[in-house]
C-alpha cells in the first residue's frame, strides 16, 4: 500500500492526507487472484519516468497509485496531471495529495506538449487535481494545454478528464471551445455514497457537466466512469447507467475500487470478473457506444485503443 506521509528533502515529513491522518484504520481485505499487476521494472517504464521527470510534470499514474502504471509506462503511455500535485478536495477514495495548491505554472502547457511529442503519443490523456481556489477551476489552463498539444502534435488526439468545475460558471464552455476529442468527467460512484466517498461533489451537477458538453458540441465524445466495491447495490449501478445515457454519454468505464491506504475508504467487496462482464452487457444494451468493464479498468487505461474503437462504433451506428 502507498504510505500516508510524504518525505520532503529526505528529512521533513508531512501528512499526504491531513484530513485522513487521525481517522481510524479501515479494514484492508486480501486481494483476490484476479487482481494481479506486473511490477514496473521495464526499460520502457524507466524511459517514460525520465521524460516525465525531465519536464517537471505530474501524472495521475503515480499520484493516484494506479495499478496499471507498469503496463502503461512500459508502452510509453502516461496520463498527465496538470495544475500541480495538490488537490483542494478530500475524497475518501483518492490517493492524490490534499492541501493548499501552488500557483499555476505558465510553462506547463508547453512542457506537456513537449513530453507528448517525446513520448510519441498518438492519443494523450490530460487530467488534473481539483482547483476550487481558482475562479474558473482551471478551465483556461486546460484549454491552454489542449492548444499547446494541438500546435506541437497536430496528429495526436486529446482526451481530457476534468474536475466538476462546481460553481465555476463558463468553465465547461472554455474547455469544450478548445476542442478536445474526448471530454471525460467521472461520476466515481453511485449518488447514495457521495456524502462518504466524494463529499465535495454533487452527483447531479456532474451529470449536468456531461450533458452540457453535448449541448455545446453534439459531435464531441463524452465519457464517464465509476468504481465498484464501495458498498453500492447493483440496481444503483444500473440507475447510474440510465442517468449517463439521459445525458447522451458515449463511453462508460467500470473498475474495481482499490484502497490506497488504511486511512482511505475500505473495500466493501471485490466484484468478480463475471459481474463486470454482466455490467458490460447491460451497458451496451442501454445504448453506450463503448464500455470498458473489468477489475483493473481505469479511465485512461488503453485510452488510445478505446478511442479508435469508439470512433468505429459511432461510424457503424451512423451507417445503420
Amino acid at each position: 500500500m502507498v504510505v500516508v506521509l510524504d518525505t520532503i528533502n529526505g528529512r521533513d515529513k508531512r501528512p499526504r492526507h491531513p484530513e485522513k491522518a487521525h481517522r481510524p484504520d479501515q479494514p484492508a481485505p486480501k486481494k483476490p487472484d484476479w487482481i494481479r499487476v506486473k511490477a514496473p521494472v521495464s526499460r520502457g517504464y524507466a524511459e517514460t519516468q525520465h521524460i516525465v521527470r525531465e519536464h517537471g510534470l505530474h501524472t495521475v499514474c503515480e499520484e493516484a497509485g494506479c495499478p496499471n502504471i507498469g503496463e502503461c509506462w512500459e508502452k510509453k503511455h502516461a496520463t498527465f496531471m496538470i495544475m500541480g500535485d495538490t488537490c483542494t478536495r478530500a475524497c475518501a477514495f483518492c490517493n492524490v495529495k490534499t492541501g493548499i495548491p501552488s500557483a499555476l505554472d505558465p510553462n506547463e502547457p508547453a512542457q506537456v506538449a513537449d513530453a507528448t511529442a517525446k513520448l510519441g503519443l498518438a492519443h494523450v490523456v490530460v487530467t488534473s487535481v481539483d482547483r476550487d481556489d481558482l475562479a474558473d477551476g482551471g478551465a483556461a489552463h486546460f484549454a491552454g494545454v489542449i492548444r499547446a498539444i494541438r500546435a506541437q502534435c497536430p496528429a495526436t488526439t486529446i482526451e481530457v478528464l476534468t474536475p466538476d468545475f462546481l460553481r465555476k460558471d463558463g468553465a465547461v464552455e472554455q474547455v469544450v471551445a478548445a476542442k478536445p476529442d474526448v471530454f471525460n468527467h467521472n461520476l466515481e460512484t453511485v449518488p447514495s455514497l457521495y456524502l462518504g466517498v466524494r463529499p465535495g461533489a454533487r452527483y447531479f451537477h456532474s451529470i449536468r457537466v456531461l450533458q452540457k458538453v453535448k449541448e455545446i458540441d453534439p459531435t464531441m465524445f463524452t465519457k464517464s466512469g465509476i468504481m465498484v466495491g464501495l458498498g453500492e447495490e447493483r440496481n444503483e449501478v444500473l440507475q447510474v447507467m440510465d442517468d449517463l445515457r439521459s445525458a447522451n454519454v458515449d463511453f462508460l468505464t467500470i473498475g474495481q475500487y482499490l484502497q490506497p491506504t488504511r486511512k482511505h475508504h475500505s473495500v466493501e467487496r471485490f466484484v468478480t470478473p463475471e459481474e463486470f462482464k454482466a455490467y458490460e452487457a447491460v451497458a451496451y444494451a442501454k445504448g453506450f457506444l463503448m464500455v470498458a468493464s473489468s477489475p483493473l479498468t481505469r479511465s485512461s487505461h488503453h485510452a488510445g485503443d478505446d478511442f479508435a474503437r469508439l470512433k468505429a462504433a459511432r461510424e457503424a451506428s451512423v451507417q445503420r
